[in-house]
């Protein structure tokens, strides 16, 4: 690259995220944030100045993106969660052009919790009964949460069978999860839990550098991490 820095485009950035984005780019010395967007800003005109496009917007806003992603040849970072089935394969459609990271989490420790999962729904096997309990603030719109249905998934994969999700949302809470799996006469639990949006921050903005320059696909933060 040209440029010792990474430009960002940082949609959504007047949402939580955006702003702990915001924050930690301020002291990283790798990323410059190139072009703000939020709700009812054009997304188009700030795509043409940026390497990578950050997304912690609306669902609904993923076409728009993506639209602008490809006619600019850009790259992409999905952090927003609850895409609609259409949404999630606008997505993959636009992967097979640009690199795009897609992620429900962008933390180390969900994603070391998402490998963790996997292995131990395979050594366990089929006596132990797999459910997930995700708890975030009031605010949160979509239930379950993006990584609930990401460990969902994992469990699925694994276990051929559709897995129970509680979701709960009160207070101020950050994120939670617990895989809890029930045997006969014992239980294992696996949890995280998030103090502080800065951990997902500084995920996405690790992705943001990771990706720029990668060819065409669709890759996880897991794939960030190299597990």
């Amino acid at each position: 690259m040209k440029n010792s820095f990474v430009r960002v485009l940082l949609i959504g950035a007047a949402g939580r995220m955006g702003k702990t984005v915001r924050e930690l780019a301020q002291n990283d010395p790798e990323i410059e944030i190139a072009a703000l967007c939020d709700l009812a800003d054009p997304i188009e005109p700030a795509m043409k100045n940026c390497d990578v496009a950050i997304d912690f917007s609306q669902a609904d806003s993923i076409d728009e993106i993506c639209r602008a992603a490809l006619q600019h040849g850009k790259s992409l970072v999905v952090g927003t969660t609850g895409h609609s089935q259409q949404q999630r394969k606008r997505i993959e459609e636009t992967a097979r052009s640009a690199s795009v990271v897609l992620a429900s989490n962008f933390s180390v420790g969900v994603n070391v919790l998402l490998w963790l999962t996997q292995k131990a729904a395979g050594l366990l096997g089929t006596d132990f009964k797999p459910e997930i309990i995700e708890t975030h603030h009031k605010m949160k719109k979509d239930a379950p949460s993006g990584t609930a249905k990401t460990l969902a998934e994992v469990l699925k994969a694994v276990r051929r069978s559709e897995i129970p999700i509680q979701s709960i949302r009160e207070g101020e809470v950050v994120g939670e999860h617990t895989i809890i799996f029930s045997g006969p006469d014992e239980s294992l639990e696996l949890t995280h839990r998030a103090a502080n949006r800065g951990i997902f921050a500084a995920g996405a903005l690790r992705a943001a550098k990771w990706i720029v320059g990668k060819p065409p696909g669709l890759y996880s933060m897991q794939d960030v991490l190299g597990l």
